[in-house]
C-alpha cells in the first residue's frame, strides 16, 4: 500500500472514531441512551480453549419478528441494525467453572474471551453458558448489564464438522444481483425469508449420522455483517436448522482497508480457524456456486489434506458452470469429491450413498422439501 493510501485511509477512519465517539457522547448527554445491550455472538472451543467473541451497544429494541410484520416495520429494525451505537472502551467480566475472566472492548465495541476450561468440569452438553456481565458504568442509573453466553463443545461421540455458507445455500440471496439481494435484506424477516426447500430436513440429518444422535456440528461461515448476526440467528431458530456458531464478519472501514477484510480471506480465516480448534475432525464444505465457495473450499483442501469428506456446491447459475468443473477437476486429483446439486434432494441421495445419514431421514428430507415447496407457492 503506498503511504498516500495509507495516510487516507488512517485519516478516514480516525474521522470515523471520532464521529462514532461524539454520537455516543451525544446520545448519553441527552440522556436518549436508556438502557445498554451485551451481543454475546455463540462461541466454540475444545478441552483447551473456547473463543468467545461479541459487542457492547446501545440497546436498539429490535424484539423478535413476526411473519405479520409489514415491509416498513422490516426495513426499520434492519436500519437500526446498520445504525447501531457502539459502547467502545468498557470492561466485561465472564464467569464460567467457578473462574472469572475480563476483557475490554475495542473502537468498534467488540470484545473477545479466551476461556480455559477444566477437562474435569466439563458436563455431558454440547452446549454450555458463560455469564458476561458488564463492568463499566456508561448510563447514570444503569443497574447491572448482563448477557448469557452459549459456547459449544466437542461432547461425546462425533463422526464429522460441516461448515455451511448461509446466502444461497440455506437462504435465496441473490448475491449476484446487487438490487434483488438489498430487497430481499432489508424488506423480509427471519419468517418471510424462506430457506431453500428440505435444506432443515439434510442437515437435521447430518447432524444425526448414522447413530441417530445429534452430535455432528454445524459452523455457519458468511460474509455477511456481525450487525446481521440476530437476525441469522433467528432465520435457523424458526426455520429449525440446526444450532451452530455464525462466523460474520465486520465490513467497514479499517485503517488499512476501505472495507475491512475481503469476502474470501474472511471465510478462509474463519474455516481455518474451525479446522485448527478440532484438528481430529473430518469436515463436509457446503456452499454454492454464486461467489467464490468452489475456489475458497480448494484453497482449504489445500491446506488441510486429509480432513475434508466432501464438498457439495449448490447450484445457483448456470453461468458458473464451467468455473465449477475446473475447481472440481482440482479436488479430484486431491482426492475429494465435489458434487453440483441444484437440489437439497441430490445431496441427501448422495449423502445417504456415502453412509453419512440414515435411509429413514432420506424419506424426511424428500417430505420436507415437497412441503417447503407447495408453502413458498
Amino acid at each position: 500500500m503506498s503511504k498516500k493510501r495509507h495516510l487516507i485511509l488512517s485519516v478516514l477512519y480516525e474521522t470515523k472514531l471520532l464521529v462514532s465517539q461524539s454520537i455516543l457522547w451525544l446520545w448519553i448527554k441527552l440522556g436518549w441512551m436508556k438502557s445498554i445491550l451485551i451481543v454475546p455472538y455463540e462461541g466454540f472451543g475444545n478441552e483447551k480453549e473456547i473463543l468467545l467473541v461479541g459487542r457492547v451497544i446501545r440497546d436498539n429494541r429490535i424484539g423478535v419478528s413476526s411473519p405479520e410484520d409489514s415491509v416498513w416495520k422490516n426495513i426499520g429494525k434492519m436500519r437500526r441494525r446498520f445504525m447501531s451505537v457502539v459502547i467502545p472502551k468498557v470492561t466485561l467480566r465472564a464467569e464460567f467453572q467457578g473462574k472469572e475472566y475480563f476483557a475490554k472492548t475495542d473502537e468498534e465495541g467488540y470484545f473477545e474471551f479466551k476461556i480455559q476450561p477444566k477437562a474435569s468440569l466439563i458436563l455431558h452438553s454440547r452446549w454450555q453458558e458463560i455469564k458476561l456481565t458488564l463492568i463499566d458504568e456508561v448510563i447514570k442509573n444503569q443497574g447491572e448489564v448482563s448477557a448469557y453466553a452459549d459456547v459449544f463443545l466437542p461432547v461425546g461421540n462425533i463422526d464429522f464438522g460441516i461448515i455451511s455458507d448461509v446466502d444461497d445455500t440455506i437462504i435465496p440471496t441473490g448475491a449476484m444481483r446487487m438490487l434483488e439481494m438489498l430487497k430481499t435484506t432489508f424488506a423480509k424477516n427471519a419468517h418471510t425469508r424462506v430457506p431453500f426447500p428440505g435444506v432443515a430436513e439434510f442437515y437435521k440429518a447430518l447432524q444425526k449420522g448414522t447413530d441417530g444422535v445429534e452430535s455432528n456440528p454445524f459452523f455457519y461461515v458468511s460474509s455477511s455483517p456481525w450487525n446481521l448476526y440476530d437476525f441469522l440467528h433467528e432465520l435457523l431458530q424458526i426455520h429449525q436448522i440446526p444450532k451452530g456458531p455464525l462466523l460474520l464478519r465486520d465490513i467497514g472501514l479499517s485503517r488499512t482497508e476501505l472495507i475491512a477484510g475481503s469476502h474470501s480471506e474472511h471465510k478462509l480465516e474463519q474455516i481455518r480457524q474451525v479446522l485448527r480448534t478440532y484438528s481430529q475432525l473430518p469436515f463436509i464444505l457446503i456452499g454454492d456456486s454464486g461467489q467464490e465457495d468452489p475456489d475458497i473450499y480448494l484453497q482449504i483442501v489445500k491446506e488441510f489434506p486429509g480432513r475434508i469428506r466432501m464438498v457439495f456446491i449448490r447450484d445457483v447459475h448456470s453461468s458458473r458452470h464451467e468455473y465449477v468443473e475446473r475447481v472440481k477437476v482440482e479436488l479430484q486429483k486431491l482426492g475429494v469429491d465435489m458434487l453440483l446439486v441444484k437440489n437439497t434432494l441430490e445431496a441427501s441421495e448422495y449423502a445417504l450413498s456415502k453412509g453419512w445419514i440414515n435411509e429413514g431421514d432420506l424419506i424426511d428430507i424428500a417430505e420436507g422439501k415437497v412441503k417447503d415447496e407447495k408453502e413458498s407457492n
